[in-house]
């Protein structure tokens, strides 16, 4: 009877550790996050076609988009390895810390290493120099400025911190013409305006995982109060910035009307989830569908062109 039982235990225990590791195909997207890669591919994609005026051709699209691929999932990777220690301390990665653990700490970093060397090997080959130092600045700003220094010290690290998802931007744009004007630094504005907005409503979803890793959170650092306000701030420069792309005649008039609308509905869902509600998971989901669509809007516009 007790051989029974604990033969009984023992296929349990083994059946949920079985479902508590993932799998290598899981473990690699948990530790890549595709998701981030594909948004920052967007937004670079709105760079190249803000640049040209019009869709990029499909060789040097693909080409730059794969760039921006694998240069935001191999410093993703390396930003795993480096924040293994803090990660542990919080629940919310708990299947990321798994996926890990189960790749090892070693091999992630070393395809981290090279899909970041085998993005700037393709981006010097095949677009240019310009680009190929955006794609560096990006990388590096990423995992030695924001996860070693910014997000350990100071409760501000997520503006700064806001710098290589913004990058992207300019890396599509650079690809089509180097030399940056106007309308791309626009458009790298409003992706650095629109981030402290949707990672500081994380923040104060997970203000516990936070403080628990010992991470200076500007919801622990500062109070709800604060942190609301910051956000409300950021998320009005939205509009302006919005706007400027319409008035200074970079967007068309149907374009620019639907990016300032979309706009104005983000900024009250965002406003009526943070303020009122207190639903800071969904002001974070919102965000990304935001930033998504109005980078489409960017795209079809000048598809349309």
């Amino acid at each position: 009877m007790s051989g029974r039982v604990l033969h009984g235990t023992s296929v349990e225990c083994a059946r949920g550790l079985a479902e508590d590791t993932p799998d290598a195909v899981v473990s690699a997207l948990l530790v890549l996050k595709p998701g981030i890669a594909l948004g920052v591919s967007v937004a670079g994609f709105a760079g190249m076609a803000l640049a040209g005026g019009g869709l990029p051709d499909p060789s040097s699209g693909m080409t730059t988009v794969a760039c921006i691929l694998m240069a935001a999932m191999g410093s993703a990777a390396m930003n795993v390895v480096l924040e293994a220690g803090t990660d542990l301390s919080m629940s919310r990665l708990a299947k990321r810390n798994r996926a890990l653990s189960s790749l090892g700490r070693r091999a992630v970093l070393g395809v981290g290493a090279a899909l970041v060397a085998a993005s700037l090997a393709v981006s010097y080959h095949f677009l240019n120099a310009e680009a190929t130092l955006l794609i560096i600045a990006a990388s590096a700003s990423y995992t030695i400025l924001y996860t070693l220094c910014l997000k350990r010290r100071s409760p501000y690290g997520t503006v700064a911190g806001g710098i290589p998802g913004a990058l992207p931007v300019l890396i599509g744009y650079a690809s089509v013409k180097p030399s940056i004007g106007l309308d791309g630094l626009i458009l790298f504005s409003l992706m650095l305006a629109w981030q402290p907005p949707h990672f500081l409503a994380l923040a104060l979803k997970y203000r516990g995982d936070y403080d628990a890793a010992g991470l200076p959170s500007m919801p622990s650092a500062f109070g709800e109060p604060y942190t609301k306000t910051f956000i409300f701030i950021y998320a009005t420069a939205l509009m302006p910035l919005v706007a400027a792309l319409w008035s200074f005649g970079y967007l068309s008039a149907w374009s620019g009307a639907a990016g300032c609308l979309l706009t104005m509905l983000y900024l009250w869902s965002s406003g009526h989830d943070i303020f009122r509600t207190k639903m800071y998971g969904r002001a974070f989901a919102v965000s990304i569908l935001y930033i998504i669509a109005l980078m489409g809007i960017v795209i079809a516009d000048a598809g349309l062109t």
